[in-house]
């Protein structure tokens, strides 16, 4: 797209909230009906996700309140639906947001739109056959029953799906972060070089972010923190590739 393109494809202020609406309203269109799906086979995936923790060997799930485990369903199926409609949130916010880019810019804006579905599908993923199961064998080692006084797990349902859950969704922002630094790198907001020397502040900030989005246990921070250390790494070899990429190419384009 020229300049003169992009100065055509200029819209008024009451356009762009129109076409905001309009995207925002697809959206919640795909949420309701993947909601609907998922809601209608809410019991399965609620099984699928109980299945660590059978794994772990507990047997039992309580719930206290009469209410509580349809409204974990509920919630089970909004989960999910949150999960299936990603990619429609976000072709439309490709589709609100290009039409004001150079078509370098979408170009080059392209790779980390397929990236972010991709990377949280990996952390998804990691969460739920490495870690979860990992963390619930920790957690539920604290079992006693040798005493008189027995000393027994008895996790409430809604109690469990939050557990589950901030570690699915943590685990999947989390491995956002090259997607992030490559952006910031692109914006010219931060450098390779900076990337490098700020390695003890990543190491601590990996930490940190692990603290905030697990439980508060150590096995959980690390299952964590040291994913996100190497994805880090991962970043700075990266923007090294995509800077050798660019120069070659600017040479080609000289010696041509």
């Amino acid at each position: 797209m020229t300049e003169s393109e992009l100065d055509d494809s200029k819209m008024p202020l009451l356009d762009h909230l129109i076409e905001l609406r309009r995207r925002l309203l697809w959206s919640f269109v795909a949420l309701a009906v993947a909601f609907a799906v998922c809601f209608y086979f809410a019991k399965p995936i609620w099984d699928i996700l109980k299945e660590p923790l059978r794994l772990a060997g507990q047997e039992k799930l309580i719930y206290t309140d009469l209410f509580e485990a349809f409204f974990v369903e509920i919630k089970v199926a909004l989960f999910a639906a949150m999960m299936l409609a990603f990619p429609v949130f976000a072709t439309q916010i490709w589709k609100f947001v290009a039409p004001g880019l150079y078509r370098n810019e979408q170009k080059a804006f392209l790779p980390f739109l397929f990236m972010t579905p991709v990377l949280f599908a990996i952390g998804a993923s990691m969460a739920f056959f490495v870690a979860i199961p990992v963390a619930l064998n920790f957690l539920l080692g604290f079992t006693d029953m040798s005493g008189e006084l027995t000393q027994e797990a008895l996790p409430g349902v809604g109690n469990y799906l939050n557990f589950v859950t901030t570690f699915i969704f943590g685990f999947g922002v989390a491995f956002q972060l090259p997607v992030l630094l490559m952006l910031l790198e692109r914006a010219g907001i931060v450098s390779r070089d900076q990337l490098i020397g700020g390695r003890r502040y990543a190491i601590v900030g990996s930490f940190a972010v692990a603290a905030v989005l697990t439980p508060p246990d150590i096995v959980s921070q690390l299952l964590l923190g040291i994913p996100l250390c190497l994805l880090y790494e991962l970043s700075i070899v990266a923007i090294w590739f995509t800077q050798r990429r660019k120069k070659a190419r600017e040479e080609s384009g000289k010696l041509v």
